[in-house]
């Protein structure tokens, strides 16, 4: 959760409960368990926790969850009092070989590292600072395999995530990783996540089409809010409609 440490301490537990009730209520809805009652399952990480998932249900935490997840905090954020904070998460995806039963390994420390890469907290700040968003999701290149390329994320697709590197300050910890921010594209994302990197460079592995008369170069728009009696200058060749809603 962003910003937990800095919640009054008054505010921690009640908050810190409204995110369990979310957590709860979106793996139900979505079929999963929560996994709290098994034994080395779940670990609270004070603003946040550690969730083992059987692997056969490693695609389901990409899709439908992280929309899922990211609705119920959009919903939250607008049934909650004015005087409680509002909750925004981090979220990461990884598979990897646990021992039994303490559910101990390399998978924990890793992705224990993708939650806390700069690339993450990155995607949570772009997402507040443009969207309004409340999630920023990073799934491994691991993870991404056997769940987006393999065909088991129908709503998801590659063409939805930021093909990208988690970098931790201070850790020697450097691997690619997918970013995934709710209702931004990986055109929009890619130079606020990368600056520093030419266009092309770090971003999204889904080919952009040719310039010519029906697509002029730059010819890519975003629209953030509802559009009503709006007039597009120019003439649009192509235009992709997603009219999913939260």
């Amino acid at each position: 959760m962003q910003g937990y440490s800095q919640i009054p301490e008054a505010k921690m537990a009640p908050i810190r409960s409204d995110l369990d009730d979310v957590l709860t209520n979106v793996l139900a809805h979505i079929g999963l368990l929560a996994q709290r009652d098994r034994p080395g399952a779940f670990k609270d990480t004070g603003d946040g926790g550690i969730f083992v998932m059987p692997a056969k249900d490693i695609a389901r935490l990409v899709d439908p969850l992280l929309e899922h997840l990211h609705a119920a905090l959009v919903r939250y954020d607008r049934e909650r009092l004015a005087s409680a904070p509002a909750i925004r998460l981090r979220a990461a995806v990884h598979v990897g070989p646990l021992s039994m039963p303490d559910h101990r390994g390399d998978a924990i420390n890793e992705v224990c590292r993708l939650l806390d890469s700069q690339v993450v907290r990155a995607g949570l700040t772009v997402a507040r600072e443009h969207r309004s968003g409340f999630l920023a999701a990073v799934v491994s290149e691991a993870a991404f395999r056997r769940t987006v390329c393999a065909g088991r994320t129908p709503d998801l697709d590659e063409e939805r995530f930021l093909r990208t590197t988690a970098r931790v300050d201070g850790k020697a910890f450097e691997e690619p990783c997918w970013l995934f921010v709710p209702q931004m594209t990986p055109q929009a994302l890619a130079p606020l996540i990368n600056p520093d990197l030419p266009e092309g460079r770090g971003g999204t592995t889904a080919p952009r089409p040719a310039a010519g008369p029906s697509n002029p170069p730059g010819a890519v728009f975003q629209f953030n809010g509802e559009m009503t009696d709006t007039t597009l200058i120019n003439k649009v060749g192509t235009m992709r409609i997603d009219r999913r809603r939260i």
